[in-house]
């Protein structure tokens, strides 16, 4: 779904061509043939992300992801898929794959979309993702001012990630241009521009800013932000100081400000001279952020080679057994483990609560693959909530597709030890995942747990101890598996969710 420039009312289609809440399909997979079955256009069939437009609405039936459109929605689509713009970009696969299915059941045409495998949001990438997803989309836009189209908006939520691979999906953003600037100009900034700004000259995280607000960061606040010698850094005076100043002078709505715009003759031209400069500032801009205490954590960590050996290889046993649809990696410092279950898994979520490891992470997924792992930036112990009205637009990391097998491979102490989470609890949210579960407990005599307890008060993680812990996950369900590594401080468990456990 995409919201309008001016930051007001959603004016353009649903963003989300993924999976609705619980839904996950193979990466890669292809739209298949054209169904019997008519499309139902109640209001309850169609993506919670996608009530805003009538005009553009996308829904799902089964694993199918389909997008109807009314006459004028049928006009601008066909105008942008007659373009050469819309051939190259559905040819290197930087928009969503799309058929047009024809008219059928009051809808003027129903498109269908290629399926992303799991739909991740702006607050869950890392500084290089949202750098890549904001090329993408001024790339995007400059080939299509080209021939004449424009896009409605500049939301960073029409891009997810497919693997380390940045897709567009709002398809209905498209339109042909009819004069005037990019209404989306302001988005951009606010949603792409402001977050990385922030990173890049500031040195601050930028997920919490996205996370705490949809619309993403105004000109006014960003001006604010932006203090002392940091407002004469490149791309400051003319995209926040003049940006925040137009933006207190203005009262009308966005339509006014076409208007007025047409009237002085600002037209397509300066719209893609606006966008290649943007696309030449966003490449330039590099982290501020201090190398992360994890990144050297395989290096530091108290494993020796006989135990890296035996853990790699009780990982692979369990992988090996099956190909899953679904891996999630929670934790995964360099993505090691995440890697090795790429090889039998159609898609896997490299989860860890470093910005800075995730994007190293990243950067090397890019160039190196392999293709199906997609990292996201996230604290378990705060993860993603839902968001947006009613808690349904930007569904919650639980709800947007269960993992058919999870990796907690030397987690359980830092949730337990440094967030206080008590153990049953740790216990009970990975056993609730669903599916299987690969834990690893670090004993408290561990170098690793001694350096955590001790910032703790005396006897106040007594209870942290291998017996209990073994006893609360046999009521969890089946271990298939246990293996102590050869260090004698860290224990492997497989565990089978209610296989003859509670």
């Amino acid at each position: 779904m995409t919201r309008d420039a001016s930051g007001g009312a959603e004016t353009s289609g649903a963003t989300d061509a993924g999976p609705l809440p619980g839904g996950c399909a193979g990466a890669g997979a292809r739209p298949g043939p054209e169904p019997a079955a008519p499309w139902d256009r109640r209001p309850g069939s169609a993506d919670p992300a996608s009530f805003r437009d009538p005009a553009n609405v996308v829904f799902t039936e089964g694993a199918r992801v389909l997008r109807g459109l009314d006459g004028p929605a049928v006009a601008a689509w066909r105008a942008v898929s007659a373009s050469a713009f819309w051939a190259e970009a559905q040819r290197s696969g930087s928009v969503v794959a799309t058929r047009d299915l024809g008219p059928h059941n009051g809808w003027a045409s129903v498109l269908e979309h290629e399926r992303v495998p799991f739909v991740s949001y702006p607050y869950e990438w890392s500084f290089t993702m949202l750098a890549d997803a904001a090329a993408l989309h001024l790339d995007l836009l400059a080939a299509a001012l080209g021939e004449g189209i424009t896009a409605k908006d500049g939301y960073a939520y029409n891009v997810a990630f497919v693997g380390s691979r940045p897709v567009f999906l709002d398809v209905g953003s498209f339109e042909p241009a009819t004069g005037g600037p990019w209404l989306g100009y302001r988005q951009f900034c606010q949603t792409f521009l402001y977050p990385l700004m922030i990173e890049a000259y500031l040195g601050v995280a930028f997920q919490p800013f996205l996370r705490g607000r949809l619309e993403g960061i105004t000109p006014s606040e960003m001006r604010r932000l932006l203090r002392g010698r940091a407002r004469w850094r490149r791309g400051v005076l003319r995209h926040v100081v003049l940006h925040a100043l137009a933006e207190q002078r203005v009262t009308g709505g966005g339509e006014a400000i076409r208007r007025d715009l047409d009237r002085s003759g600002f037209g397509t031209e300066l719209s893609r001279a606006l966008v290649v400069k943007l696309r030449r500032l966003v490449t330039r801009f590099r982290s501020r952020r201090a190398d992360s205490a994890w990144a050297s954590y395989r290096r530091t960590c108290s494993y020796d080679d006989d135990d890296r050996r035996a853990k790699e290889a009780f990982v692979a046993e369990v992988l090996a057994e099956r190909r899953r649809a679904l891996v999630w990696d929670l934790g995964t410092n360099d993505g090691a483990y995440a890697r090795t279950a790429a090889a039998h898994a159609e898609v896997v979520l490299a989860v860890d609560q470093d910005d800075v490891t995730v994007d190293a992470l990243y950067r090397s997924l890019r160039t190196e693959g392999p293709p199906n792992v997609t990292p996201l930036v996230m604290d378990l112990t705060d993860p993603s909530p839902a968001r947006g009205w009613r808690g349904r637009e930007r569904a919650a990391l639980w709800d947007r597709g269960r993992p058919d097998l999870v990796l907690a491979l030397a987690l359980v102490h830092h949730l337990t030890i440094a967030a206080n989470v008590p153990l049953p609890e740790v216990v009970d949210w990975l056993a609730g995942l669903g599916g299987e579960l690969v834990v690893e407990f670090v004993a408290a005599a561990d170098p690793m747990a001694q350096r955590l307890l001790a910032n703790k008060r005396s006897g106040q993680h007594d209870d942290y101890r291998l017996e209990r812990f073994e006893a609360l996950l046999g009521r969890a369900g089946r271990i298939r598996r246990r293996v102590d590594l050869p260090g004698g401080t860290r224990t492997l468990y497989h565990l089978e969710r209610g296989a003859g456990g509670g």
